[in-house]
């Protein structure tokens, strides 16, 4: 039989719902809506077009729309994490909006969700005016509007209850919860859904239609004996393709499917050019051993990484289109509307400029730049690396300002010399005795001549290169330290083999690369 009366319990989720528990509710459904709005959205975006998902499409237009200093700080701050930490403050920045909305939804259902569609509105024209932007791209923003308002007006309701000619408000409690708990669950699946369709969509796109890719005829020259002095703690000769750094601009990583991808060349040149993957990989392959350096990288930074790159020669496919002489600029185009401008001199310089396709002798990762990205030795990234390269221009400097130099950075930015202790770590403790201090240098294009170490600005004490197959890697060092008690600070300065030795002198990474020796300070027991 069932019982007269409610239990306790009962009677506590039949209550109405009071004052100050009714405002919380009334921000809790205003949440729960953003949540929706922002799910759907996504799954709606995994269904027909991932970088216009509301969220990442305006995070985008953030980064492009914040100052120089913000953006480096947030590189210097969080490194490889800036992105996810955008992500965390644009979602915690939409939660106390979302709380706002819900406790309008009180006084006016129709106000709350005039700013909820407020919201879709920043969504859609975000979206809509990206590079992969379209009329398609503000359907997520569309749909997850929809489906939040309809979220807070059935919350609302639920909180206020609904009146009739005759009838007291029903505030139940337990219409609310029923209410808020399908709300949750219908924004935990649609975005678990939204990341599953959007997974998928860029593994068949990247498996699609796959392209095999010839052996290179011009190989790397072979890597020495002596090239990796085999320390603990010291960074290896080859990155692994999981640990390359990397600095970008993209929230969500473009996927190209190899049967998709095209290259224009176009601008100053003699005749326009256009190839699929398929062409490109008929030109002739060579392959490198190249460090690439971001010019981010603070002193002692880890935005250095060597591999086995695989490509076409810059300087060959460039000679299919002509390039005029007083193009003195190479702007190259990524899929998601990053530029990036490369003196033409570079690639016509002997160097081995290349658009790569392989990375340590697999296909390119998505997250460095697959199917095809532009490596040029001996530059900062932001003005040669380009990655998901679809679009080449020749043009000139006076013509045309590329993303970082419009945004104050240096329009050529040679790579700086530089080398970084790796071990013994900063504020290590460790016993006096014979101590490796080994770390690695580079000057691209140069090549490394000298590595000199000091210990509490003693006398400088040079250390022993390991080999290098060439001049365009990094090259590992190492300095036994005869180590006695105490708090000591070592230095690294590194000479390059024309000469310079890089300077002491403190300077940040903005314009044109962080100058300085990296130092660490220990203590020996």
């Amino acid at each position: 039989m069932l019982p007269e009366h409610p239990t306790p319990d009962d009677a506590a989720l039949t209550r109405p719902l009071g004052g100050r528990t009714r405002r919380v509710a009334a921000a809790v459904s205003g949440l729960l809506a953003a949540a929706t709005s922002v799910a759907v959205g996504h799954l709606v975006a995994g269904l027909v077009q991932p970088a216009a998902s509301p969220l990442l499409a305006v995070g985008s237009t953030f980064i492009d729309l914040t100052p120089e200093w913000l953006k480096s700080f947030a590189i210097t701050t969080f490194g490889e994490g800036d992105k996810i930490a955008l992500l965390v403050g644009i979602a915690a920045t939409l939660a106390v909006l979302a709380l706002g909305i819900g406790l309008l939804g009180l006084r006016s259902r129709p106000l709350a969700s005039a700013a909820i569609a407020a919201f879709g509105v920043v969504g859609a024209l975000a979206a809509v005016l990206r590079p992969l932007g379209g009329p398609i791209a503000v359907l997520p923003s569309i749909v997850g509007t929809v489906a939040g308002a309809a979220v807070l007006i059935l919350l609302i309701r639920a909180v206020t209850g609904r009146r009739g000619a005759t009838q007291a408000p029903s505030r139940s409690r337990r219409r609310f919860l029923v209410a808020a708990a399908g709300a949750g669950a219908l924004a935990v699946a649609s975005g678990g859904v939204g990341v599953f369709l959007s997974g998928r969509r860029a593994a068949v796109a990247a498996a699609g239609g796959g392209v095999a890719i010839p052996a290179p005829i011009d190989l790397a020259l072979p890597v020495p004996a002596g090239t990796e002095l085999g320390l603990d703690g010291l960074t290896p000769f080859y990155t692994p393709n999981e640990r390359f750094y990397r600095v970008d601009t993209a929230l969500e990583i473009p996927v190209i499917g190899p049967a998709d991808w095209r290259l224009r060349i176009h601008g100053m040149v003699d005749r326009e050019v256009n190839l699929t993957l398929t062409e490109l990989l008929e030109l002739p392959l060579i392959e490198r051993d190249i460090t690439l350096t971001c010019v981010s990288n603070q002193v002692g930074g880890g935005y250095a990484g060597n591999a086995r790159w695989t490509g076409v020669s810059l300087a060959t496919v460039l000679g299919e289109a002509g390039v005029r002489p007083e193009a003195d600029q190479i702007v190259s185009r990524s899929i998601d509307g990053m530029t990036i401008g490369t003196p033409t001199s570079v690639a016509l310089d002997g160097r081995d400029a290349m658009l790569a396709v392989t990375m340590n002798g697999q296909p390119l990762p998505a997250v460095n730049g697959a199917p095809v990205r532009m490596i040029v030795p001996g530059l900062y990234g932001y003005v040669s690396a380009t990655k998901w390269l679809v679009d080449i221009e020749l043009t000139t400097f006076d013509a045309y300002d590329p993303y970082w130099v419009e945004r104050g950075w240096a329009d050529k930015a040679p790579i700086k010399t530089m080398t970084r202790i790796d071990t013994p770590r900063p504020l290590a403790r460790l016993a006096s005795g014979e101590l490796a201090v080994a770390g690695v240098a580079w000057a691209q294009g140069r090549g490394i001549e000298r590595v000199e170490v000091r210990v509490d600005e003693g006398p400088w004490q040079q250390a022993r290169l390991a080999q290098v197959p060439s001049a365009d890697t990094w090259r590992q060092w190492v300095w036994t330290w005869p180590a006695e008690p105490g708090r000591h600070i070592l230095e690294a300065r590194a000479t390059d083999a024309s000469g310079e030795t890089q300077t002491g002198d403190r300077a940040e990474p903005f314009p044109s690369g962080a100058t300085g020796w990296h130092s660490v300070v220990l203590t020996v027991a």
